[in-house]
Parts: structure tokens; sequence; C-alpha cells
């Protein structure tokens, strides 16, 4: 997209005044989407962005900023004005560019833009179709299909010899909302797989029939269901998307960009016992077409496995390279943006906590009372103190070790400290579910994960009284 020529000389001009690093992330993104709306199309495009982000650091200072225009004039103004926030003698200037060999994570051979539209669009068809055919209370559909091609160019330097990284990124998900009404209200039921692969994930690799079929079936049988009592109860939480509790509540807490500055709960962490014994965690950026992975970060670092927590001891935070410094610690590929218009910061590819030893189906039968969370809504959290409270889309009692009548209305309180501690069972049937996660360098693809898990006691919002 830009010459390596015209890279080392922004670099350079960017290194002027005493910046220590320096860093260009071009990009061109084709992003298409399609939106029907009880199997009918309301919308369909392909829109085409590219543009070029320049960052310069100097110590623990930080300056950034951007362009759509790639011409040199543009590029080299730019990193004049940028490189006017810093007043020092030049630390090095850049000799050469090398391209380093960088492993590949992504590897797509039946590409989703090569699709005709008309196959994706009967695909969506018939997604609606299924959705709409399990119950007449069912009086909305919509189904969506969106993927983006991107490709990126990484120039950085921290020294004379600068490095060039080539990237591809491609992404694709589909989404199907049920919208169920009946005597008392509205109920909806979500799913939305998605993945860094080819279109034979959505056609295969999934069972997209048995996904729509179970849409419908959910949202029709919350419309039945009764409130949620409220209480200390024990709680199981389901596998896969189950793990968004754990994303929001843990995984931001262990961010570079939020324990770099003390504003988190575990800023201090390192070595210490902060969940059960039971309890492993990882940010895996490098699971092979995951929707959370990639070849390398932002920054250009190769994505890697990190170790978040060991049996109960935190090992481990996400670390980008400007917090790192403050850290004392190396990134580790987990340097994340949304697009050019955002500065890179440690963000979160693919957290979960690991499997365990125990079978799913156990851990239901030993639990005589309590509350099993099969799907997560909306939810919030403070990362400096830990507290979070979420709401569950579906939700059903448990009685005598079998998982009974759905509720509704369910909220789970407490804090991060709180939930890691409480796990006393992990089952060994580790899943991921797929999502969008927003925070400082904007909204990226992520991956929760969890098996099944088990919280002793937490607290549990409801309408419906004690649980008996």
């Amino acid at each position: 997209m830009i010459s390596k020529s015209l890279a080392q000389k922004v670099l350079n001009v960017a290194l002027s005044t005493g910046g220590d690093y320096a860093e260009l992330y071009v990009e061109e993104t084709t992003a298409e989407s399609y939106m029907l709306e009880n199997g009918r199309v309301e919308s369909a495009g392909a829109p085409q962005t590219y543009g070029c982000g320049l960052r310069i650091l100097n110590g623990f200072r930080s300056v950034y900023g951007y362009t759509s225009d790639l011409s040199p004039k543009s590029l080299l103004s730019l990193a004049e004005k940028l490189s006017a926030s810093y007043s020092d003698p030049r630390k090095f200037t850049v000799e050469k560019i090398v391209s380093p060999r960088v492993k590949q994570n992504i590897n797509i051979k039946d590409h989703i833009r090569d699709v005709p539209t008309e196959t994706k669009l009967d695909y969506l068809k018939e997604i609606a179709g299924i959705i709409k055919d399990v119950d007449p209370r069912i009086v909305r559909v919509q189904t969506g299909l969106s993927s983006s091609y991107r490709q990126t160019e990484i120039y950085n330097a921290e020294g004379p010899v600068g490095n060039h990284f080539n990237n591809v990124q491609e992404r694709a998900r589909v989404f199907m909302i049920a919208i169920a009404a009946g005597q008392d209200g509205i109920e909806t039921a979500f799913s939305g797989p998605g993945c860094s692969d080819g279109w034979s994930y959505f056609t295969e690799k999934i069972d997209y029939r048995k996904l729509a079929r179970e849409a419908g079936e959910k949202a029709v049988m919350m419309l039945t269901a009764k409130e949620c009592p409220s209480g200390r109860y024990t709680v199981v939480i389901t596998n896969g998307w189950g793990g968004v509790l754990f994303h929001e509540a843990c995984g931001h807490p262990l961010e570079a960009s939020a324990t770099s500055k003390g504003l988190s709960v575990f800023s201090d962490s390192i070595g210490k016992q902060i969940a059960s014994s039971c309890v492993s965690a990882w940010d895996d950026g490098t699971i092979a077409n995951e929707w959370g992975s990639d070849n390398i970060d932002s920054e250009g670092v190769p994505t890697q496995k990190n170790e978040l927590i060991r049996d109960g001891i935190c090992v481990g935070f996400m670390v980008d390279r400007f917090n790192g410094r403050r850290l004392g610690m190396k990134p580790n590929g987990t340097a994340r943006r949304q697009s050019y218009r955002y500065c890179p910061t440690s963000r979160m590819s693919n957290t979960y906590i690991a499997a365990g030893k125990d079978d799913p189906e156990q851990i239901i039968k030993d639990t005589p009372l309590g509350i099993y969370v099969a799907n997560f809504g909306g939810g919030s959290v403070d990362p400096s103190t830990g507290e979070f409270n979420f709401s569950a889309s579906e939700a059903y009692i448990i009685r005598d070790g079998k998982i009974c009548e759905p509720v509704k209305g369910c909220t789970l309180i407490g804090t991060g400290q709180e939930v890691l501690m409480q796990i006393d069972r992990v089952g060994n049937d580790l899943a991921l579910g797929q999502g969008n996660c927003g925070a400082a360098s904007g909204s990226i693809p992520v991956n929760v994960g969890q098996p099944t898990i088990r919280l002793k006691e937490i607290t549990v919002g409801g309408r419906g009284g004690k649980l008996e």
C-alpha cells in the first residue's frame, strides 16, 4: 500500500524530535453486510475504507494521529505535526527496514467474498423460514450476515533496523434473532456464530438449521417463564458464551491498559491467588481461524497463547508495547484496534477459563438447589472495583440435581474477585462464543469461553421471591 522507502522517510521524520519508537499502521478494508427482516432484504452494502495511523512514543509519552490521504506529502506532514509534540535530540535513524517471517494462524481457502450474493441471501432466507416455522407466536425474525476483508501493513522502529509486516484479516458472522409475543409480553432469543474462516464454516462446520430452531424455541419458551427468585444461591453457568462473565468481570481488569495505571483490582496480583485453585485461564490469539485470532497484533507483534491464571494464581497480563513500559513487561501480542482511526492498546482475543476434569452432567446432579444460566444478555462492570451485574437471557431452576423450569429476569451481582474465588467445579467441555468488545481502541471481535462452571454462592437478583 505504501513503499518501504516512503515508510522509512516517514518514520525518520517522526523520530526527528527524540521519539524512541514510531509505528505506521496502514489499512484497506472492504466490509460486506446483509440484513433481512422476516425473510425480506432490508439492507445490503459493501463499503470500503482505507487510511493510515502514526504513533510516536517517547518514554511514557505517546502521540497518535491518522489520515485517509496516503500520499507522500500527507504522510510526511502528519509525521512533522506529531513529532512537534517532542523536543528532544534524535535518538536514532532508521537505516533499513526488514520483513520478519510470521507464523500464519489464519488460512482460508473458500473466501466469503467470492460467494455469490444470491447464495448468501438464500442462506439467510432459509434460516428465517426455519425460525418462523417453529411457532405462530414468533412475530418477527431478523437474520444477517456481516463479513470483512482487511489488508494491513505495519512499519515500526525502535532502533536503526525497522520492521515491515503484511497481514490479512478476514472474518464473518451470521445473526439469528427470534422475537416471540404472548399475553404477558415479548421475548427475544439470539444466536451469532462467527469465525476467521471461509464459507464452509457457515454451511458445514456449524449446524445452522439447529441453531435457527433453537433460537425460535427459546424465544417461545421464555414467554411462559416465571420471574427469577432473588437471594444468595449456587449458580451453574453454561460453557461457551457463559464465558462473557469472566471476560467482563475478570478479563478487562487483567489488561495492561488498566493494570499499568493502578486502575485494576488486579494491578498488583502477579504471583498472588486471585481465583479458586481449580481455575486456570488463558488469552490465546493463535487458535487457528478463530473469531478473535490473528497472525500479528496491531503493533506487529506475533500473537501468542498467554497464560493469565494458573491453578488460581495470577501469572500474567495482556500487555501492549506502551503500557508494558510502565509495567516493565514485554508486549505479548495483545495490542488491538478497531481501525487506523484508533491507537492500539491491550485487548483480549480468545479469552477463556481452561477445561477442568468434571463431567458437566455430574455438576448439575451434584447441585440440589440453584440456578442454571444458559445464556447472558447485557451487563456492566467497573474494572477499578471489579463490581458487575449481568442479566441472563436464558436461565432455569435446578432442583434435586435436574434442570427444571425456566425463569426470566435473572441477574448475577458481585465482583470479579468474588466470582473467581467462588468457582468450585470446572467442567471438561470447554467451548467458545463470539462477540464484539468495545473499549478505548474501538470495537473488536473477541471470543469468550469456558467449560461449564459452578459458583458455590453468588447474589442473584430477580422478582420471584425466595428459591425453595
